[in-house]
């Protein structure tokens, strides 16, 4: 066993080693893209604007009076290819982000584009008071540069990820830490060469092992200075969520005076919100880590979409239930078409969630409460379907119609589980501050089925706690897709 002060001038062996990086030549790549990304913005919006004048004037599918001439509305579009470029950067729209959730991308985008054309209507007022724009013109203008400008992005974040896949702009990389964590960081880092990490080697807090995963210990915690110096390095993930706040600072303080930037992997049971804030108490800064998110006219706003949207998906869903209650009784005669089992919900309160059945009758009659499991073979053939789909779910609209349930939220477990694991994970019970879900946070991100309750917990108590109208919404519109790819429906 080579011991941690040795490891410290390890080499890194051929199958890591890089060249040795040009910092100007990174940096100017990562001007370039900038650069780019502006300009393919400029042209997004220029070719929105001209598409919406052809739409509205020339297509013929609007009728128009007055055919008003594209040199007219010249002075709109340059006011907002100047408006454009500030705002989508105080939106933070040009600040460096190796991945984007769509959704995320869309929301930016939109709220930057509808500030601009705010802007920019209010301006055109004081440039020509008395030129009669096309208000149609303009909403097309408006919708075709979100849509054009999304677009673009989304062909710009693939160029530069597969650019950086190739190690175009990459950069190089050291995890602290060398247990299960740290191995699961290098795991991501290894499955998205998308988002440019070049993992170099591990540093260890204790233990002298030699590599990890093929990877080398390039050292310990003392040796991390030299090791950032030696290597190059551009980026530190510190993955040890247990270290205290004096060891985590000690480590910080050891990376300074590099031009590096440095991630930590957070225990997320000490720290249950990832947005913290800072109040203030009469000039003294506070830093706010816990918040109730659900409060007042926020649980007023969720009841009233939980309302308006399980309204309409039981009308729209209505066929599709009937057609899957025939095929149960037509593929399982011998039971009920749903299946009413009790859950735990708002304040530890139990209620009986709807199902659609999907296992044979009396199917825990000589085990009691089993926790689902692959391949179970209590399920029935069209149940199976049922499962894998998500489509048993469906009757819990009426739950969320009654107000046991809310559209989003934490995923209700049955009382028998519920009790064992409050005794054994922390802030199990916190989840049920606020009502069950038909899907939640912990869902879309792939937790369910037989996965660790522990990070399941870590997901629902974040959502509780970092609530939001548009994060409720995103969180059903990716519900849609999950059906067919979720691996852990059984």
């Amino acid at each position: 066993m080579t011991s941690i002060g040795s490891l410290a001038s390890a080499p890194v062996p051929d199958s890591v080693a890089l060249a040795e990086p040009a910092p100007a030549r990174k940096k100017a790549i990562s001007v370039y893209l900038l650069l780019s990304l502006g300009l393919l913005d400029l042209l997004m919006t220029v070719v929105a604007f001209v598409l919406a004048y052809w739409l509205r004037f020339g297509s013929g599918w609007f009728v128009a009076e007055e055919v008003q001439s594209f040199h007219s509305y010249l002075w709109f579009l340059v006011l907002q290819l100047v408006l454009s470029p500030i705002v989508f950067a105080v939106q933070g729209l040009y600040r460096p982000k190796r991945a984007f959730a769509f959704l995320d991308r869309f929301y930016s985008i939109f709220t930057a584009c509808s500030i601009t054309l705010t802007l920019d209507l209010v301006a055109s007022t004081f440039v020509s008071r008395d030129f009669d724009f096309s208000r149609l013109m303009i909403a097309l203008a408006w919708m075709l540069s979100i849509l054009l400008i999304l677009l673009g992005r989304i062909a710009h974040a693939a160029v530069q990820g597969w650019l950086r896949g190739r190690g175009v702009g990459s950069d190089r990389v050291i995890v602290v830490g060398t247990g299960d964590i740290a191995q699961t960081v290098l795991e991501r880092i290894q499955a998205s060469p998308q988002l440019g990490y070049h993992p170099i080697g591990f540093v260890s807090a204790t233990d002298a092992v030699a590599q990890v995963d093929g990877f080398p210990v390039l050292g310990g915690l003392d040796d991390i200075a030299e090791i950032i110096r030696r290597h190059q390095v551009d980026e530190v993930i510190v993955a040890l969520p247990t270290l205290s706040q004096d060891e985590l600072l000690d480590i910080i303080g050891r990376c300074r005076g590099a031009k590096i930037g440095i991630k930590v992997f957070p225990d997320l049971f000490r720290i249950m919100a990832t947005e913290v804030n800072i109040d203030d108490l009469n000039g003294l800064p506070l830093v706010n880590v816990r918040d109730v998110a659900l409060t007042g006219w926020n649980l007023a706003i969720k009841r009233a979409m939980d309302l308006v949207i399980g309204f309409a998906a039981l009308v729209c869903l209505s066929p599709l239930m009937l057609t899957i209650a025939l095929l149960i009784k037509l593929t399982s005669p011998g039971g009920p078409v749903f299946y009413v089992q009790e859950r735990v919900g708002l304040d530890g309160k139990p209620f009986m969630m709807l199902k659609f059945r999907s296992m044979v009758p009396d199917a825990e009659k000589d085990t009691g409460p089993v926790w689902a499991k692959e391949e179970d073979p209590r399920r029935t053939r069209f149940g199976s379907f049922l499962r894998k789909t998500s489509l048993d779910e469906l009757p819990q609209f009426i739950n969320v119609i009654m107000g046991d349930m809310s559209l989003v939220g934490p995923r209700p477990e049955r009382p028998y589980f519920v009790e064992q694991f409050r005794q054994t994970i922390p802030y199990y019970f916190e989840r049920h501050r606020e009502k069950a879900g038909i899907t939640g946070w912990a869902q879309i991100n792939g937790l369910r089925g037989n996965t660790s309750i522990e990070e399941r917990t870590a997901y629902d108590l974040w959502y509780v706690e970092n609530w939001t109208p548009w994060l409720d919404l995103k969180i059903l519109a990716r519900s849609l897709f999950i059906p067919f790819k979720d691996k852990n429906a059984y």
